[in-house]
């Protein structure tokens, strides 16, 4: 190896080990973005978990099936009931106290016509009512309507059950005139490669999401030394003792991809053993060597994408103000349309496609399908291949812009 690259090396290390404040950030920003988006996203990842929507029932039919359709209600998790309103008016003065976002009220004659809705029989019918705090998430809004529906076709069916065995003369088994017990006929199972387990968390997403975002954020340090040795004629002397100016970036790459690795292994650790502390679930890794050498390998490929832009940036700007701005507000869009700061299931369509444009949305691509499909070396492959003709690209414009500045001061 090159003493010559050794010595850059051994420069870098020290100009970086003196930027204290960088790297707290690089390290503490990234473990902050985990810890609260995880636990801002936690339901989003987890249906089924408790929303913070509480509702109340206003019963003002009292009969069997108001009182089977209120029980069935209770049998979700994801909104909580609390004691009924005595009325609507009651209810509706809940809503406006912030007591609670939700009331369904059950007519008088709920029961007497569960079987016959809408007026089938010519007699008109009064539909349920479902008061709601304007401000409401409308998919939250969504969500209870369709759990209602789901509890009210439920206790149809049971009535029609009963209605066709006394109908037929069918035996009626005892306690048939109450709601029937069904049991979960829909078991959710995530699709890996070698196995079969239960579907990713919200720490399987943000995790490797602001892990790559803080990867990226390597621009800072690297753009802040590179012209502070430009201004101070560093690189200047470094070019008159002839070091090519490909070896000068070369000395540069090894101790902020060390700097990464490093990143990587903090937020890991965060993701087993501190997530967990707040409350939500620990981060799973492959239990396999060539599946954690697959891992590895997505985030020495992302590295070098962020280290080489972070390159890039520092040979386009002049000033420390500059490069933090373009890095930083480069940054932000990046992981804004590449499914670091909003999922990318979440986006809509035309913004999914957008974000294939984003090198963040190739390196989560890429941690997604080791981590949550248990991919092989060939399934991350063109992510790999992506983050490196960035890398290659950006490294090349990179010394193509010094050398062109080289002649301009020539």
């Amino acid at each position: 190896m090159s003493p010559r690259l050794l010595a850059l090396w051994l420069k870098e290390s020290i100009a970086l080990l003196r930027d204290r404040h960088g790297l707290l950030a690089l390290f503490i920003m990234p473990t902050i973005f985990i810890l609260v988006m995880t636990m801002a996203l936690r339901d989003a990842f987890s249906p089924g978990v408790s929303i913070d929507a509480a509702y109340v029932v206003v019963d003002l039919d009292h009969s069997q099936h108001s009182r089977a359709l209120i029980k069935r209600l209770d049998k979700s998790v994801s909104f909580k009931r609390l004691p009924a309103a005595d009325d609507a008016e009651n209810a509706r003065q809940g809503i406006l106290d912030g007591h609670h976002v939700l009331a369904l009220v059950l007519p008088k004659g709920f029961g007497e016509r569960l079987l016959a809705p809408a007026g089938a029989d010519g007699q008109p019918t009064e539909a349920l009512q479902l008061l709601l705090d304007p401000a409401l998430s409308p998919a939250l809004q969504l969500a209870f309507r369709n759990q209602v529906m789901a509890a009210l076709g439920a206790v149809r069916a049971d009535e029609l059950t009963r209605s066709a065995g006394k109908l037929f003369g069918l035996p009626i088994a005892p306690g048939a005139d109450t709601e029937r017990e069904w049991p979960d006929e829909i078991h959710s199972v995530a699709v890996r490669n070698d196995r079969s387990v239960r579907p990713p968390s919200s720490v399987q997403q943000n995790v490797p999401a602001w892990l790559i975002f803080a990867m990226f954020f390597v621009v800072i340090p690297v753009s802040s030394i590179f012209i502070i040795e430009r201004q101070q004629g560093t690189l200047q002397r470094l070019r008159a003792m002839g070091l090519p100016f490909h070896l000068i970036l070369a000395g540069k790459l090894l101790p902020f991809f060390i700097v990464n690795q490093l990143q990587a292994v903090l937020m890991v650790l965060v993701g087993i053993y501190l997530v967990p502390l707040f409350g939500s679930e620990a981060l799973e890794l492959p239990g396999s060597l060539p599946l954690l050498l697959n891992l590895w390998a997505v985030a020495a490929a992302v590295s070098l994408a962020a280290v080489s832009l972070a390159l890039l940036v520092a040979s386009l700007a002049r000033t420390s103000e500059q490069a933090t701005v373009i890095g930083g507000v480069g940054n932000i869009l990046m992981g804004a349309i590449g499914g670091i700061m909003v999922p990318k299931f979440i986006m809509p369509a035309a913004m999914q496609k957008l974000a294939t444009l984003s090198p963040m949305a190739w390196g989560l691509e890429g941690f997604h399908i080791v981590m949550l499909r248990h991919g092989s070396f060939a399934d991350i492959l063109p992510c790999l291949a992506q983050l490196l003709v960035f890398a290659a690209a950006a490294l090349a414009a990179a010394v193509w812009l010094n050398h062109r500045s080289l002649a301009a001061q020539s």
